[in-house]
């Protein structure tokens, strides 16, 4: 049973790309790793030619999982989301009851989360417990440093 996750058509094309490139530049490049291991000579006691397959071995699992990941990708149709409740895609204005602090993000799936860019995934304390919330709406959140308070002041798209 494979997980199906939900992603913009830009975090999508992301993970398209990347695959794209370990099939391409990875494989080449262990290749190349793996011909030059081998034509130094007994490959019995070869430490490069275990480490260039071992390289490998670790290449092909990695796409086979993101390949396994792109399969079940679902493209969100923006279209049919609430504006009215913070979504997956919801621009979210919070403001933390504590020290008055308000920062902006927007929730995205979970390997599209750029904290520097203000994107956290839905997947996060602070993501799961604003999924479903509107404005005005308090979500107490727990967090490692305990509990936080946050209350909505904007969603948009």
């Amino acid at each position: 049973m494979s997980k199906i996750n939900y992603y913009t058509a830009e975090g999508l094309q992301k993970l398209k790309d990347e695959l794209a490139e370990l099939k391409t530049k990875g494989r080449a490049e262990v290749a190349r790793q793996l011909a030059e291991a081998r034509d130094k000579g007994d490959l019995s006691e070869n430490a490069e030619y275990d480490a260039a397959k071992d390289a490998q071995g670790h290449l092909e699992l990695k796409i086979a999982k993101l390949e396994e990941v792109v399969g079940n990708a679902r493209l969100i149709d923006e279209s049919n989301l609430d504006s009215s409740k913070a979504l997956i895609l919801s621009k979210v204005k919070i403001k933390n009851l504590k020290n008055n602090m308000v920062v902006d993000y927007t929730l995205v799936a979970e390997e599209e989360a750029d904290l520097a860019s203000g994107k956290i995934s839905v997947k996060s304390p602070i993501g799961k417990g604003l999924l479903g919330k509107s404005v005005g709406d308090v979500a107490e959140i727990t967090v490692p440093a305990g509990k936080i308070e946050f209350k909505i002041l904007e969603i948009s798209r």
